[in-house]
């Protein structure tokens, strides 16, 4: 057992000396808390397998501290990737691109490929200045559940396991970053997030978007990057994403409410559900706020005893609502009711 430290946002020197030291650290990005190590040292790696419980199959990003740095663990550089860094990074952009020999095989789950992140956060900005390290960050949770986006829910899963929590107060876009493959051609969206789909095509051109985004994974198929192929984001309870127009949406939930049933839906028809354990996404028509609210929805659910299925309504998939429902999918298994 860790005798884990909570550290403010001003204490990122000590967490950039720990994260030197070997050491896991938990702290913010814009998108989701990561859970930190030495992207160069295998074991500090490995302890983050440990430390989720994570596949060893499902492969990390590097964080670095601008695209400068990208040279020094990728080769075969593309145009393309300096010119998304241009317009997206710092940001809750991830790009695939070839590693070279210095990463370790931990950190790519074998692949001759990894993932490049810029965050956006003045804590993590100031953690990876610091340190001069790529630091491998997976979101800080055990694997499966749904992502923290405050340093609260990453205590109630890694208290105990790590060396620190970084809180840098709640995350302001609340899904993790998005991932494009850019060895392959057309470059392919791997994993939605807050640069959206339509973003990337005005830099990029057409991109392609890999399956893994609207099905579940096989058995057998290997993720080119995180959230790929495992079930992700789940609560205790089993999730039912109900699609369709959102009046159609709620008066189907409505018609299946029976003791034990929690609920998901828009802050505009939460008046229909009176006396019922209930999370609220947010407007109907404001994404941003939906992406915000979907995880710490989530974890709500894990504290009520009582409730046994939670039906969500869904947004539709355009702009940053195709991250939105890739992770509500994610978390319902892909259970999904099309009205």
């Amino acid at each position: 057992m860790t005798d884990t430290l909570r550290l403010a946002a001003a204490d990122a020197p000590r967490a950039a000396h720990l994260l030197a030291q070997g050491e896991l650290v938990a702290f913010p990005t814009e998108t989701v808390y990561g859970l930190g190590a030495n992207g160069l040292d295998p074991e500090a790696v490995a302890a983050i397998f440990a430390a989720k419980g994570r596949p060893q199959d499902n492969p990390l990003i590097l964080h670095i501290p601008g695209p400068d740095h990208l040279a020094r663990y990728c080769a075969h550089i593309p145009a393309a990737a300096y010119d998304l860094a241009r317009r997206f990074w710092p940001g809750p952009l991830t790009m695939i691109l070839a590693r070279k020999p210095v990463v370790p095989d931990v950190v790519t789950a074998g692949l001759d490929t990894v993932g490049m992140r810029c965050p956006d956060h003045p804590v993590a900005r100031e953690i990876l200045e610091l340190c001069q390290l790529p630091i491998a960050a997976p979101s800080a949770n055990t694997s499966g559940k749904p992502s923290p986006t405050t340093a609260q829910a990453v205590w109630e899963d890694m208290a105990g396991k790590i060396a620190a929590v970084v809180d840098g107060g709640p995350c302001a876009v609340g899904v993790e970053s998005t991932i494009v493959d850019l060895t392959v051609a057309p470059p392919r969206l791997l994993r939605p997030g807050g640069v959206t789909l339509e973003e990337l095509g005005e830099v990029l051109g057409p991109v392609a978007v890999d399956e893994a985004v609207v099905r579940l994974m096989s058995t057998g198929e290997k993720p080119r990057a995180p959230g790929m192929k495992y079930r992700h984001y789940a609560p205790k309870a089993p999730v039912t994403v109900v699609r369709g127009e959102p009046r159609e949406t709620a008066a189907y939930i409505c018609s299946h409410l029976r003791p034990g049933v929690g609920v998901i839906c828009f802050e505009d028809y939460v008046n229909l559900f009176p006396g019922c354990p209930l999370r609220s996404l947010g407007p109907e028509g404001d994404l941003s706020e939906q992406a915000r609210r979907l995880f710490e929805a989530l974890r709500w659910f894990d504290g009520q005893a009582d409730v046994t299925a939670i039906y969500a309504q869904s947004p539709d998939s355009g702009g940053l609502g195709l991250a939105v429902t890739n992770r509500l999918n994610k978390a319902a298994g892909f259970h999904i009711i099309d009205l």
